[in-house]
């Protein structure tokens, strides 16, 4: 979990380099530049919860480990900048690559008014913004894991746990919970219970979150640190057909979900002064939690997939079509 977040965030140092825009502008900037990952990030966490409809035996169960990889359509992997209604930027470029696009970032030319020793001061500064991560990413897509254990209930049910405690170290610290129950409805169709054939609902819900200690390499300051919280759901209706080596199943529902973003604490930042006593003089300013802002979204999804059954040992791969199309693979160890 740690290794795909900081995959997605290894340019989060550039970043800081957005909050030389005015506050309002900072916040568009990081958000029309991370708005694929944490797109990616929510479809993602929302795949993999099934590779059959079949639930278990009571007290039975199984060991997952799979991968989701949410494909980014070619129209997130740039924005545009005259789109964000920018006030204290400007630009030569109309567009720059967002963090799931290829290439260098646009140069920007930042021009406000700031507070400084009790008076209103124009000053003016430039930066360039972070540069796209696509051709470091596996096949160009916004990476998830999936770890988890399924247990058979009573009423043919199945629960489903996703449990990370908290793990990483001093710049990096993550956890993860997810939930899903999947209950099986085959024998309400009546006759079709005594066919291979085998239907399901399914509801799960996802929660992620990761602190990321900023290490100063652009601004100086106190308790520079990112915190990133995920929380997705889906609810879908699967069905698969249970044969002794293949099965095949799919699914179709909907997901959705929920990612914010926040950058605190404080960074000194410098500027040249326009105009006044101070013309042309650097001088430093220090702003507090910059960055706060949601991330959200939602839609229909279809899937459809294979396992190969090898005894208790199965490997299975699915792909599924939504906003961010996502494939999934991986293996489970399933017994009873």
């Amino acid at each position: 979990m740690l290794l795909c977040f900081i995959t997605q965030f290894s340019k989060a140092q550039e970043l800081e380099s957005i909050l030389l825009a005015a506050r309002e502008d900072a916040n568009k900037l990081t958000e029309a530049y991370l708005n694929p990952s944490m797109k990616g990030f929510i479809y993602g966490m929302n795949g993999g919860w099934y590779h059959t409809a079949k639930v278990h035996k009571k007290l039975g169960f199984d060991i997952t480990i799979g991968a989701n990889l949410s494909t980014v359509p070619s129209k997130d992997e740039i924005f545009n900048l005259t789109a964000l209604n920018l006030t204290s930027v400007s630009s030569s470029s109309t567009t720059s690559p967002t963090v799931a696009g290829s290439g260098d970032g646009a140069m920007l030319n930042v021009s406000t008014e700031i507070q400084y020793q009790g008076n209103t001061q124009t000053v003016s500064t430039s930066f360039e913004m972070p540069s796209g991560v696509k051709d470091d990413l596996p096949l160009n897509a916004v990476p998830t894991p999936a770890v988890q254990v399924s247990i058979g209930l009573p009423f043919k049910l199945d629960a489903t746990v996703r449990l990370v405690p908290e793990v990483g170290g001093d710049d990096v610290k993550g956890k993860l919970f997810g939930i899903g129950l999947k209950k099986e409805i085959t024998s309400i169709f009546g006759p079709l219970d005594k066919l291979p054939l085998h239907v399901s609902l399914l509801g799960a819900y996802t929660t992620m979150d990761v602190n990321y200690t900023m290490n100063q390499q652009f601004f100086t300051g106190n308790n520079q640190i990112s915190e990133f919280q995920l929380n997705a759901f889906t609810a879908q209706a699967i069905a698969s057909l249970n044969f002794p080596i293949i099965n095949v199943y799919g699914g179709v529902g909907y997901s959705g979900g929920k990612s914010t973003l926040k950058m605190l604490g404080d960074y000194n930042l410098q500027y040249t002064v326009n105009g006044g006593a101070l013309d042309g003089q650097q001088i430093e300013v220090e702003v507090t939690d910059p960055i706060n802002m949601d991330f959200k979204t939602s839609g229909f999804r279809a899937t459809l997939g294979a396992r190969l059954s090898l005894g208790f040992f199965k490997i299975f791969g699915d792909y599924t079509l939504q906003e961010y199309n996502t494939i999934s693979a991986g293996i489970a160890f399933s017994f009873r």
